[in-house]
């Protein structure tokens, strides 16, 4: 198949993605909703001049800038666009969906007048820099490459209507849960390990893995901290695992131990699990799944947060491949709204284009129309993204017709 008839289902496919995800919405905002992800995705750039640039009107790309600011403002799209992409994801969602949940930052080293900037951390360069919070909750399951973007969000503690980033972490876990029905297990790193949480997991009826840090204090037959605990943890089996250290692969062997564990003030029966060998302090993790003593059992929470090590390449995808660093709208509100469009095309490209057998074999051929040096890299959304920029990059005619509230018989027409 020639590369411009690709490109055409490709925008196809854009169209009725974003009309379904803008059913309900205004016909000015649905069209400006399309003109986003087609943009995005065309020039891989959040920078609203080389969005203008991908859907070539025949105006001058500042009065299509212009435009696209203002629909950009709407200070209720995000929270909107966010409740839709949920309740389209949600059936993907099984119980034993992994549900990892990341904080992370996009940094505005040069930024002065960007709204309510805040003080970051700058994990490259190891210093504190300007920029935002973001919030991330992904969809993944243990041992599969797919994900499913469910959740994302910009904060900043000098906006006026922030509360508490607990504020932040508890509203993210309602509205996905609400939506998936309390399916799926939360995995949260050391940032998640706060009385804060806990309570409202429990009272919630969630469950949960959880990395703890070391000061954490824990009741077993004394009250002790985890660091302790783990010390005193009978190991129970050795695993082997490859780690990839400056390019090579290496084995590496890790000691695996459990033991019951309680909250200080609860009575809540919980799984202490101890991983010696990824570092000089044992991994330790609490959860409130309920486990056999048996390697499958304890191994199967071990891998479940090991996977979300994943999560960290696939917000370094949106990084990269978006240039999202490189957003240069100046309003707060703008900035959380065009997070959830980068949530939106990101949702495309790790979900949509897979739905069925022909989308499929559509994003094999994006794959294919990625130039790489070296081949296509594991991480496959990396050679979608160039594929798909490479399929839209200057075509003259731009996105086409507006995104349109979809039927049910024309989502199912034939793409080829």
């Amino acid at each position: 198949m020639d590369s411009a008839r690709i490109a055409s289902n490709l925008r196809e496919k854009i169209l009725h993605f974003s009309g379904e995800l803008s059913h309900g919405l205004p016909k000015v905002v649905a069209r400006f909703i399309g003109e986003m992800i087609y943009g995005v995705q065309a020039r891989q750039s959040v920078r609203l001049t080389e969005i203008s640039r991908a859907l070539a009107e025949p105006i001058a790309i500042k009065k299509t800038v212009e435009r696209l600011s203002r629909q950009l403002r709407i200070a209720w799209l995000g929270g909107w666009l966010t409740g839709r992409l949920l309740q389209m994801a949600a059936e993907r969602v099984r119980e034993t969906t992994l549900l990892i949940m990341d904080l992370s930052d996009v940094h505005k080293k040069y930024a002065r007048k960007m709204e309510h900037l805040v003080t970051v951390w700058d994990g490259s360069e190891k210093r504190k820099d300007r920029g935002y919070w973001t919030l991330n909750v992904i969809a993944a399951e243990t041992g599969s490459a797919q994900i499913v973007p469910l959740y994302s969000r910009l904060y900043s503690h000098r906006a006026p209507e922030f509360q508490s980033e607990n504020g932040e972490l508890r509203e993210a876990i309602r509205q996905v849960s609400e939506k998936t029905q309390k399916r799926g297990i939360w995995v949260m790193d050391r940032g998640g390990d706060r009385g804060y949480l806990y309570d409202y997991l429990r009272a919630v009826g969630l469950r949960f893995i959880i990395r703890l840090r070391g000061d954490r204090g824990l009741e077993t037959d004394r009250e002790e901290s985890a660091l302790e605990a783990a010390e005193r943890c009978p190991m129970m089996f050795n695993e082997y695992i490859v780690r990839d250290k400056m390019g090579e692969e290496k084995p590496q062997c890790l000691e695996v131990g459990s033991r019951n564990v309680r909250l200080p003030g609860h009575r809540d029966a919980l799984t202490l699990i101890v991983v010696k060998g990824l570092g000089h302090e044992p991994m330790m993790l609490l959860t409130n799944l309920a486990l056999r003593k048996t390697r499958k059992s304890i191994w199967h929470v071990v891998a479940a947060y090991l996977t979300r090590w994943r999560i960290e390449e696939t917000l370094r995808y949106v990084k990269q491949s978006y240039q999202l660093e490189d957003v240069r709208v100046l309003r707060y509100v703008r900035l959380q709204n065009m997070m959830v469009i980068i949530l939106a095309v990101m949702y495309f490209t790790a979900v949509y284009l897979g739905i069925k057998l022909k989308l499929r074999v559509l994003a094999g051929h994006i794959v294919k129309a990625a130039r790489r040096v070296f081949g296509i890299p594991d991480f496959r959304l990396y050679a979608i993204a160039d594929g798909i920029k490479h399929l839209l990059f200057n075509r003259s005619r731009g996105l086409g017709l507006a995104p349109r509230a979809l039927s049910p018989p024309l989502l199912q027409r034939s793409l080829f």
